[in-house]
């Protein structure tokens, strides 16, 4: 798989404040990583980094192989970007502004109509292209923002907070959109909304006071959110010293009722043994369930796990 963006040991001060501490990763076409974390964590810093609007203060990022700081030019051609509030013209029409800003990219005089006309398509911009930018909704706004970057289809797109400000309607469709492109670019996607992640990306980092605290599949996340916990609910009060002794449970936590929460290995998942006991017992069962953790309980883990690294 083709490594579009490689970042190796990235760091930026500003005088003695440290907003962005050695980060290293890398994005391969097709993938689209979500770069994750709460206001003031370093993402901003890091995405116009990226982009060759700020320079790092250590470290190499290369794009497609060109090295960022030393061919600049070189590089940005390889670069799509939409920063969280878009450069738009509001006294032009979408379909001025894209062919302005093909010709900043260098698009060959002969080849703008087609390329703005491709741009336009993608973006779902079609119905849009007569109309002042000044009178379009949020949602084409943001369209038409995502459009300039991918006017000279460039390798990777930057997205900062693509779905800020949006409808749900309109991130529905921003987000299908990302998804879409994600199929043939490499894509940044810059948020600190939780679901943004699950339903636009492949891949997700968590960054928390300029450091990366996690980089994972989604996938790799998804087990990240498996919680070793099974909540039971029984007729009649249960032996609790029957269950603590069952093979793989760690202990067992009394709730209201007649409720439990069972915590258990990894790799030992007692449920079955739990349910058998139960009814041979004659306790009655009535509910058993796995309790997953959610996305937002991740983040604050490994958050609140990075904060303690740091005292």
């Amino acid at each position: 798989m083709t490594v579009l963006v490689e970042v190796n040991h990235l760091s930026r001060y500003y005088g003695s404040q440290c907003a962005v501490d050695d980060i290293s990763f890398t994005l391969h076409r097709g993938e689209v990583l979500g770069l994750l974390g709460p206001n003031g964590a370093g993402k901003t810093t890091t995405m116009q980094m990226l982009c060759g609007n700020l320079a790092p203060s250590a470290g190499q990022i290369l794009i497609d192989g060109v090295d960022l700081l030393d061919r600049p030019k070189e590089a940005k051609r390889h670069l799509g970007y939409l920063p969280d509030t878009p450069p738009l013209y509001r006294d032009l029409t979408v379909n001025e502004f894209l062919a302005y800003c093909a010709e900043l990219h260098g698009v060959d005089k002969k080849s703008i109509p087609d390329t703005v006309k491709r741009a336009r398509e993608r973006c779902g911009l079609d119905e849009m292209q007569e109309r002042l930018i000044g009178n379009l909704s949020k949602g084409f706004l943001q369209r038409t923002g995502i459009a300039q970057a991918i006017l000279h289809n460039p390798k990777v797109i930057v997205l900062d907070e693509p779905t800020v400000g949006l409808d749900p309607l309109q991130i529905r469709d921003i987000r299908a959109l990302i998804r879409e492109l994600g199929r043939e670019h490499g894509i940044i996607l810059s948020t600190h909304i939780l679901t943004e992640v699950e339903e636009s990306c492949t891949h997700v980092q968590i960054i928390h006071q300029g450091r990366l605290v996690l980089h994972e599949t989604i996938a790799g996340l998804q087990r990240h959110m498996h919680n070793c916990r099974l909540e039971v609910i029984t007729r009649i009060p249960p032996d609790l010293k029957a269950l603590s002794a069952l093979p793989g449970v760690l202990s067992v936590e009394s709730l209201a009722g007649n409720r439990l929460l069972v915590h258990h290995g990894v790799d030992d998942n007692p449920a079955k043994q739990i349910a058998e006991l139960i009814v041979a017992s004659g306790w009655g069962l009535e509910e058993l369930v796995p309790v997953k953790k959610s996305l937002e309980d991740v983040f604050i883990q490994l958050t609140w796990e990075a904060e303690g690294d740091t005292e």
